[in-house]
């Protein structure tokens, strides 16, 4: 816990401007991480079905050791804030939460995000008065030193099968009055949605860029304070390697070596 974590926790609760959103990429490894600080982004995150393929697993298959590790990794390893995606807080009480929190601020980090959804075999979403009290376990884990983490509380009713938008503020509400910094529900891609949700809180809002989703400069004109990705620019990168290794597999030919020179020249600017 340093000074310079400070700095960054500082920076990445001042970047969070509604109607300016950060744009906040998941990166999934340290080349990824340098990747995208060399394009001049702001913040990074991880990705928890990111990190879980660069394992060979499925989201959801990475333990907190390994999750604390491998975010702990890129944190030391660029400038820029990093927010961590730790699911549920790899806990379903608040005093294993807020253990995780305690951890995470250990690791270096400017930022962490807890879940409402248990994953697991028993799979649900946590009861809102749990749900609560898990989020207020983490703000007082995230808030107890020097370092304030930026406390991201997600609401995963939209990407759980659970399109209910008047639990979700309800929740949001709530995990706003439990102390978090920044408020979170994946899966919102109407305009009015996304409007209401902007409305019903006094917390900077993120919002994921997924298919469906309002651009950039609709979600700012709606009060969007951070847009993130989530694992999609890992799953996009693990399409391009699909696609090369098929063409050569099924053509024959290496057509994808156009696009090589591109990639190289980003890693040489990255990574130089």
């Amino acid at each position: 816990m340093t000074s310079t974590q400070t700095d960054r926790a500082n920076r990445f609760l001042e970047l969070h401007r509604p109607g300016d959103p950060l744009l906040m990429p998941n990166a999934w490894d340290l080349g990824s991480a340098a990747v995208l600080a060399s394009l001049g982004f702001e913040a990074l995150a991880t990705t928890s079905s990111g990190h879980a393929a660069t394992l060979g697993r499925l989201d959801g298959g990475v333990t907190r050791e390994e999750a604390l590790e491998h975010a702990s990794a890129l944190a030391r390893g660029t400038d820029l804030p990093v927010s961590a995606d730790l699911e549920n807080a790899f806990a379903d009480d608040p005093a294993g939460v807020a253990e995780t929190i305690a951890l995470a601020m250990q690791a270096g980090l400017a930022g962490c995000s807890v879940e409402d959804y248990s994953g697991g075999t028993d799979a649900r979403i946590y009861e809102l008065g749990l749900a609560r009290e898990r989020v207020a376990a983490a703000v007082e884990a995230a808030h107890a030193g020097p370092v304030k983490l930026v406390l991201t509380a997600r609401a995963e009713n939209h990407i759980r099968g659970r399109d209910d938008l008047s639990d979700t503020i309800a929740r949001l509400q709530a995990y706003q009055e439990a102390g978090a910094d920044v408020v979170f529900a994946p899966g919102l891609t109407r305009p009015d949605d996304i409007r209401r949700v902007v409305e019903s809180v006094d917390r900077p809002v993120n919002v994921l860029a997924v298919r469906g989703a309002p651009p950039v400069a609709e979600l700012a004109s709606f009060g969007v304070a951070r847009i993130s990705v989530g694992g999609a620019f890992a799953f996009a990168a693990l399409a391009a390697l699909c696609d090369a290794a098929e063409e050569l597999r099924e053509k024959g030919t290496y057509g994808y070596l156009e696009r090589t020179a591109a990639g190289a020249r980003a890693a040489r600017r990255a990574f130089g």
